[in-house]
This record gives structure tokens, sequence and C-alpha cells, in this order.
């Protein structure tokens, strides 16, 4: 017996993915996994491995002192120490889940070791829930970002200390 729009079961809804792929070039989603009565469809759009951009660092210009002037020892400002470690920065806008579920243990913590394919969080966006992989190799040295809490495109997630 046909299904009311016209696909068999088991074969494929041209249309149907058509209208997927446009929500998701609409909402910026790059990866969907959907499930129901057997049926499975996982669909990535772009490169497999999502381009961060680095972190832009902008120091404010300082006041040029008097040519006469020679600062002393205490009077010189110490500069900050730089954070040790580089940042696996969000690739999309969503929200940020540490583990699968809220029974389940984090994906990483403190101290894990991960690899460029490790999953190390899920950013949930327009109810589609995206595995972030690391794409870095190394050691997390601090998590940035608490489990439920909205995350803006190319904020730092984790610092990692790179291996």
């Amino acid at each position: 017996m046909a299904k009311p729009d016209g696909a068999e079961k088991g074969s494929f809804d041209l249309d149907r993915f058509r209208k997927l792929l446009q929500l998701m070039e609409k909402y910026g989603v790059t990866e969907a996994n959907l499930r129901k009565d057997g049926e499975s469809w996982k669909v990535r759009r772009g490169p497999k491995q999502v381009t961060v951009a680095p972190e832009m660092a902008v120091a404010a210009p300082a006041a040029a002192p008097p040519a006469n002037a020679v600062p002393t020892a205490a009077e010189t400002p110490a500069a900050p120490a730089a954070p040790a470690g580089v940042t696996i920065d969000a690739p999309t806008v969503g929200t940020f889940y540490s583990s699968p579920t809220p029974e389940e243990p984090a994906f990483v913590n403190v101290g894990s070791t991960v690899q460029p394919d490790t999953t190390i969080c899920i950013i949930e966006a327009m109810k589609v829930f995206n595995q972030i992989p690391a794409e870095k190799a190394g050691r997390i040295i601090e998590v940035l970002v608490a489990s439920g809490d909205a995350v803006e495109f190319g904020q730092p997630l984790f610092r990692i200390e790179p291996a």
C-alpha cells in the first residue's frame, strides 16, 4: 500500500530531502540526524572539518610618554600573562551540552586527552544536536562554558594544551 505522499516504504523521497537541505541552508545548520519509523537520514553540509577562526586579540593603543620621561621599575606595568594553550571554539550558534544526556558523564573533562576526531560536546541548534569534534590534538586544561549555556559562533569552549 502506498504512503499518502506517494513514497513507497524504503524509497527515497527527493522532495523531502530537498526541503531538508533548504531548511539547513536557511538556518545555517551543518549536520542533521533524523530517525522515524525505521527510516534514518544523516546529512552534512559543507566540509567535514569545520574551519575555526583563530582568536583575534585587539590591544588598545598606549599613550606615548613624554620624550624626557624615563619610567622607573615601580611605574612599569607588568604585561598580563597570556593564557596557556589554545582554544577550541564553537563552530555554530546554539546551546552547549557537555554530555549526550543529563545522566551520562561529560564527553571530556579537564585532563582528558583528545584527538582531532574526538567528540568533545554537543551544540543544539534548531532542535538538531550537532556532535562537535576537537579538530585539534592535545589535553583539555580548561572548560570555558557550562552545560546548558547558549554559545555564539567562534566563542571559546575549551582550552587545550596542544600535543
